[in-house]
């Protein structure tokens, strides 16, 4: 078993960066605010450093930033100063928090400017950003996974924050082809210390077979997803009851359901790495009874209904949160449904290097855009969404690995195109979003096309 967190990275600014945040934050007992991202790797961050905190006595107040904008983290930050841990966001305004009296602790994972190379910061901020150690935080370390390492150096206890760095991680999708470099070391530590078990099985949630099958996002099946009718004509056609419960089905009608389900994703066209997680490694929490997987839809749920602080009171044993974030989940997940059945009977606009969609289903977009990049759009050009906000319009762009190794980078392309008319963006090379003026749309997606077509010349701005 490692010997602690402190031997899992080589490069010294880990424990450097690390040890800075830990004497800040034990420095000043007594209440701290905390800000996050309301997005599922931001509400479980938040639920780790809040256990830890409460754990050392501390009082803590949580504050969601919904739009990721410097004007709101200056809001957040005005009045009266108060020692301040800011996760999974924040890294872009560094300069915000050196005006600030108060400590302030930053936990990112995004690329930031001049990154990995920190401006010089004053003695009361402490930035951690996995980025500075080699570490890559679009694949190897989300923000949760990096909020619970550090709740490890505060105390070993925090080993027990495991089930909100795993949920976090899947909520960032990090998991998809199997969790790497840190993650991986952090995963493989909490199995050792039986605070999760892990075994492969398929990606489906439900009570029944055929509520699995009709409610599945996560693969979006073409023609069954959201069509509860033709899911049980399927169902029984390959001899399988749809009123089964999950759990209930034998080895062999299992591995019948999944071949069917296979088919089904390899004839819509779907990317091999997305078809492969039809199956996939399941995380169970013995603590909380149920999957990592499940937690991070819960929390997902409980960020995009406009009630993050839910997901952290479950995080806390509240079971009345639990019985609210349950039927959160039902609502998120019929609020994609629907914005993927739109996709997939109505299509999309098409660039040369883009393909563009509108969403009236505003908190949901950017999970819609990913989800329909993966299963039902053209897997050669990333997918934005628009959605109207008071005075702006909220864009999300969505890529895949497989475009990213091709040259793909979306928090490029969206930061530079939202400058040139007036906004702002960023994120990473396959998620990003931006925030832009409400008429100047087609100005952000004409730079929009020709940057990625730059980055991924062939085909007209795409490769096969």
């Amino acid at each position: 078993m490692p010997s602690g967190p402190e031997r899992f990275v080589a490069a010294p600014t880990y424990t450097t960066e690390f040890a800075k945040a830990r004497e800040l934050l034990l420095a000043h007992p007594g209440r701290w605010r905390i800000i996050y991202h309301y997005d599922g790797d931001g509400i479980a961050s938040a639920s780790s450093a809040t256990r830890a905190l409460l754990r050392l006595g501390y009082g803590v107040r949580a504050s969601p930033l919904v739009g990721v904008e410097r004007g709101r983290m200056a809001d957040l930050l005005r009045g009266p100063p108060t020692p301040t841990l800011i996760v999974d966001t924040g890294a872009s305004w560094l300069d915000l928090y050196a005006e600030q009296t108060a400590p302030v602790i930053i936990l990112d994972h995004h690329k930031y400017p001049g990154a990995p190379e920190p401006p010089a910061l004053p003695g009361h901020v402490a930035f951690v950003n996995p980025l500075d150690w080699g570490v890559d935080g679009m694949f190897e370390l989300c923000a949760a996974t990096l909020t619970w390492l550090f709740t490890v150096f505060l105390d070993p206890a925090n080993w027990d924050n495991a089930p909100w760095g795993l949920s976090g991680a899947i909520a960032d999708r990090q998991h998809q082809g199997g969790f790497r470099g840190l993650n991986a070391t952090l995963v493989d530590e909490a199995a050792a210390r039986s605070l999760v078990t892990v075994r492969t099985g398929l990606a489906l949630l439900g009570p029944t077979v055929g509520d699995a099958v009709a409610h599945a996002i996560d693969p979006y099946v073409r023609g069954l997803s959201g069509r509860a009718a033709e899911t049980r004509a399927f169902l029984e056609m390959h001899g399988i009851a749809p009123d089964r419960p999950l759990g209930s089905l034998e080895a062999a009608e299992e591995r019948r359901l999944t071949a069917a389900l296979l088919a089904r994703l390899e004839a819509q066209g779907v990317r091999p790495e997305f078809v492969e997680m039809l199956t996939q490694r399941i995380y169970t929490v013995p603590s909380l009874g149920i999957t990592a997987n499940e937690l991070s839809n819960l929390q997902n749920a409980c960020g995009r209904i406009g009630e993050p602080g839910v997901g952290i009171a479950v995080a806390l044993g509240d079971a009345r949160a639990l019985a609210r974030a349950r039927e959160a989940e039902v609502t998120w997940r019929q609020g994609i449904l629907t914005g993927l059945r739109r996709i997939e009977d109505e299509g999309v606009h098409t660039l040369p290097a883009l393909q563009w969609f509108e969403s009236p289903e505003t908190p949901l977009a950017g999970t819609q855009a990913g989800l329909a990049m993966n299963y039902l759009l053209d897997a050669r050009r990333p997918v934005f969404v628009r959605t109207a906000a008071e005075r702006a319009l909220k864009v999300s762009a969505r890529g895949t690995l497989h475009l990213v190794e091709q040259g793909l980078d979306l928090a490029g392309a969206c930061r530079t195109a939202a400058a040139l008319v007036g906004g702002e963006g960023g994120g990473h090379r396959v998620a990003a979003g931006a925030t832009i003026p409400a008429d100047r749309w087609d100005g952000f997606l004409t730079e929009a096309n020709r940057l990625i077509a730059a980055q991924l010349p062939l085909s007209g701005g795409a490769t096969a």
